[in-house]
């Protein structure tokens, strides 16, 4: 018999058994519950009447108002008949109670019947108490037989299925079990002999195939995880980018050609040693290992290293291998694999568009100046009287070179960061003074874009920071204007200076629309406007603000949401 029609049968036969003790022990509760409101109701009331009639009567002499008692329970009483004989007593009672009419106090012999007509009625509902108690004693009888009956029923078989079933399903199981630790083992010869057809009998089938089937693979494995080895090895070593494999003690597990070239050494001189033993004597391997506690830069630089006599440019990734074992949850970390991608293609394309844009820039720069200058000349007096188109058109070639000479600056600023030839000339600095001046160079934009501009400046002494002022102050320059441009006419830019722990935090805050928080993150990327903005630009005014901020050690970020302006600050450590 299948294991599922065995629990099915068993408990399917206890649950019918507790539903039938619970049907009979409803059953015969309401029943006592009947009996006990029967002898309440019917009885025991006709009792309480009677004997306040009684009361009635003996107390007439002493009491005016027994009479009215006497009466109201005698109308209780007509309307409390239940017992056979009941309604022929109470008519004899009610018609010598109207003889007695008037004088109710007469102690004669109508008096005397009366009190023997309620004794009557009352000997009647005892006997009635009597009778229904014992059909109430009868009923709790044949409630507890028949509850005893079927709990020993349930009890038994509950009983019979703690003891079998149990057993019925752990032997195999553990059977089972074993047998799995035994294939774990890699003893494939393990079987597993189930005579029941039952689910275990299948599964023991099942679990027999997969033995013979794992006993004929482990046969083969060995080849195939040589095959599958050298493989891996012939992809590895084909691969044009360094490759070294570490395990989890740091020993080099793998090392393929152009890893081997670019560090000096011998193959047998690096599988299976200490990364960290090799190290001590090989420079680049030092600079390229790393142990738990070293901290990976956000953006770390390229690696130039002297390949076969030309400099060639790498950039270092470090994967970490984990893997979760079988049968288990949490995972293993087996080691680590060190890759370096050959960027020198794309680093000799990065100089050549640096070399060509600084020198594009410095080439535009002295043609715009030129023509400021002769901007200049048409704007005076001397040069003649301009009407209006003439005054718009000046205006309009003045915006433009402007808007040209800002943008060869800042390619020329980029070039600079990018060749690595950024200059900082350190000095100690005044927050505030570095404000008033930033606030004054805006101010004429200000003006322009009717925007007004509020400093919330540290009162009282500050310290000094030391910073690179020019390159520090051109950053501050650059936020508020971009805060005027992106304000509404007629708002407010704030320019706040706070103590930030062991920093001095600038900040340039504007009520403008704001910036969808997924561009935050890109915001400060080369070339890159937010879309849907109406400003006209190079990208690079922010980039080179990071390269300046972060050249000194600072932070630089923003805060902003849509419809809610924006705040862009940066943090100077002090000195």
């Amino acid at each position: 018999m299948r294991i599922k029609t065995k629990l099915t049968l068993g408990v399917g036969l206890l649950l019918l058994l507790i539903i039938l003790l619970a049907v009979v022990s409803g059953g015969y509760v309401l029943t006592l519950k009947e009996d006990t409101n029967n002898i309440l109701v019917a009885n025991y009331n006709s009792l309480d009447y009677s004997r306040k009639m009684l009361l009635a009567l003996d107390e007439e002499e002493k009491d005016k108002t027994a009479e009215k008692r006497f009466r109201e329970n005698l109308n209780l009483q007509n309307k409390n008949i239940t017992e056979s004989g009941e309604r022929e007593i109470m008519e004899r009672l009610n018609d010598h109670v109207r003889e007695l009419g008037e004088d109710f106090t007469l102690k004669n012999r109508t008096h005397q019947l009366v009190r023997q007509d309620l004794l009557e009625i009352m000997r009647l509902n005892m006997s009635a108490i009597q009778r229904k108690s014992d059909l109430a004693n009868q009923s709790t009888h044949s409630a507890l037989f028949w509850i005893v009956g079927t709990g020993s029923a349930c009890f038994l078989i509950a009983f019979i299925l703690l003891v079998q079933l149990p057993r019925n399903i752990a032997r195999p199981i553990k059977e089972l079990t074993e047998s799995i630790r035994q294939i774990a083992s890699r003893n494939y010869k393990q079987r597993v002999a189930f005579e029941s057809h039952n689910e275990f009998g299948d599964l023991a089938k099942s679990f027999n195939v997969m033995a013979e089937k794992l006993d004929e693979y482990n046969s083969t494995q060995l080849a195939e995880v040589l095959y599958e080895k050298k493989r891996i090895e012939t992809l590895i070593n084909s691969m044009n980018d360094p490759v070294i494999g570490l395990d989890e003690k740091q020993l080099i597990m793998f090392v393929n050609d152009k890893a081997i070239n670019i560090l000096g050494l011998s193959k047998t001189d690096l599988m299976g040693k200490s990364a960290q033993e090799v190290a001590l004597s090989n420079d680049l391997l030092r600079s390229l290992i790393r142990t738990a506690s070293d901290k990976e830069p956000k953006q770390p630089a390229p690696i130039n290293i002297f390949v076969n006599g030309k400099e060639q440019y790498f950039e270092k990734e470090q994967v970490t291998i984990s893997i979760t074992p079988t049968g288990e949850s949490e995972k293993h970390t087996i080691g680590d694999v060190i890759i370096l991608r050959n960027i020198t293609s794309f680093k000799e394309l990065e100089f050549a568009k640096t070399n060509f844009m600084a020198t594009i820039s410095h080439e535009l720069k002295t043609p715009i100046s030129s023509i400021k200058m002769s901007l200049q000349l048409l704007e005076k007096e001397g040069g003649g009287i301009h009407n209006p188109e003439q005054q718009q058109l000046i205006q309009s070639i003045k915006e433009d070179s402007d808007r040209l000479l800002k943008i060869t600056g800042e390619l020329l600023n980029l070039s600079q960061i990018e060749t690595g030839n950024i200059q900082l000339v350190l000095q100690s600095s005044n927050p505030n003074d570095m404000i008033t001046h930033a606030v004054e160079a805006a101010a004429k934009e200000a003006e322009r874009y009717e925007v007004d501009i509020q400093v919330n400046a540290i009162t009282g002494d500050i310290p000094e920071i030391f910073v690179d002022t020019d390159k520090t102050q051109w950053v501050l320059i650059n936020l508020l204007v971009n805060a005027i441009h992106y304000s509404p006419v007629g708002g407010t830019v704030t320019v706040s200076l706070e103590q930030h722990e062991n920093s001095v935090r600038f900040a340039v805050t504007d009520k403008g629309k704001g910036i969808d928080p997924k561009y935050t993150t890109r915001i400060f990327d080369r070339y890159f406007q937010v879309p849907g903005s109406s400003k006209s630009g190079s990208g690079l005014g922010l980039a080179i603000c990071r390269e300046f901020i972060e050249a000194q050690g600072g932070t630089i970020g923003v805060d902003s949401q849509p419809g809610e302006g924006s705040t862009f600050y940066f943090l100077i450590e002090q000195k």
